[in-house]
């Protein structure tokens, strides 16, 4: 049994008092990735600042049309959000995709937005392992790397994959997360917050010491757009992506005049797939189309012993997703 103090915060600027800078206390939102890690003894914190009592549960549409979202907001009840439901239903189907019903009434969208990752070498506590212990090697290179490990955005010190469906929605949407800290307000996009493993996979996101995700600001719709999300796994509920896809999709006729996507479980990050973007943008629809887009996602992936069948499961992700919202738009 690990001691450990603990502080209950009754604001942002209190529980980032309580904090400090100290990189052995960890913020308590949900906990269903903290206490999880807590118990196998990954994450040792001396210091636990609970913020479930913080006012950062409100979702409120700004004045330019963005959707601005508190940290504190459970997946539940993002998910359900009419607002969510009618202008970015990639994201409220990414959420229902994950997870369980229980742990969804618990996970919020600051901690989602933080879970790590799933390797089993990271989670085992023994195993050699950049991100727990820099320096030590990863196991997984040469290992057991089917389900929970990258073919984009790795290096020769971490392959694994991102494990969110929510940040997959949230990338191809496009967003901007604000922080509190001990310098005061911040803000960073949201596609500059996850970080890729590099040289120093230990560190995850763009979050200083003592900061604090206070919200999520959407991006405003795509007017007339259409959006979905579609998860590939090993069966159908309570499972991580082998990979995925968030697409959002405007069209004038057959034409596309816009497209966002973005892939899940093949990225180390939350992966935006621009390349595909520009290859879909004034072309008529079609599945040659689609296929031909999805392929550059992956001119640059890496596949390892056991994985390499996530490049063309990642390429139908994409493919499938186009052609189901594209078909049923034209319906």
């Amino acid at each position: 049994m690990r001691n450990f103090d603990y502080a209950r915060a009754e604001s942002a600027h209190q529980a980032v008092a309580a904090h400090g800078t100290d990189r052995e206390v960890s913020f308590l939102a949900g906990g269903t990735t903290l206490l999880d890690l807590v118990k196998l003894d990954v994450m040792q914190p001396q210091k636990v600042v609970d913020i479930n009592r913080v006012d950062l549960d409100g979702i409120e549409r700004l004045d330019d049309g963005r959707l601005r979202i508190g940290a504190m907001v459970t997946n539940t009840a993002l998910a359900r959000d009419q607002r969510v439901i009618n202008d970015y239903a990639v994201l409220s189907q990414a959420l229902l995709a994950g997870a369980s019903t229980q742990l969804r009434n618990k996970a919020t969208t600051g901690g989602n937005m933080m879970q790590r990752v799933r390797c089993p070498y990271f989670r085992d506590g023994v195993s050699a392992c950049n991100k727990r212990e820099p320096g030590s090697g990863c196991s997984a290179i040469g290992g057991v790397n089917r389900s929970v490990h990258a073919v984009l955005g790795t290096s020769d010190q971490c392959i694994a994959s991102h494990p969110s469906d929510m940040c997959v929605a949230m990338i191809a949407i496009g967003a901007t997360v604000q922080v509190e800290g001990p310098e005061g307000q911040r803000e960073i996009d949201f596609a500059d917050f996850h970080l890729l493993p590099g040289e120093t996979p230990a560190r995850e996101h763009a979050l200083e010491p003592g900061e604090l995700i206070t919200h999520v600001t959407l991006d405003a719709p795509i007017t007339g757009s259409q959006s979905a999300y579609l998860k590939l796994r090993d069966r159908q509920s309570y499972q991580f992506a082998l990979a995925s896809s968030a697409v959002i999709v405007q069209m004038d006729g057959d034409t596309i005049t816009q497209a966002r996507v973005a892939l899940g479980g093949v990225g180390t990050k939350p992966w935006r797939a621009p390349e595909v973007e520009a290859a879909l943008k004034g072309k008529s629809a079609s599945e040659r189309l689609f296929a031909d887009a999805a392929g550059r996602a992956f001119e640059n992936a890496t596949a390892y012993s056991q994985n390499a069948y996530k490049i063309p499961l990642g390429q139908q992700a994409i493919v499938r997703n186009l052609a189901d919202l594209i078909d049923s738009t034209a319906a």
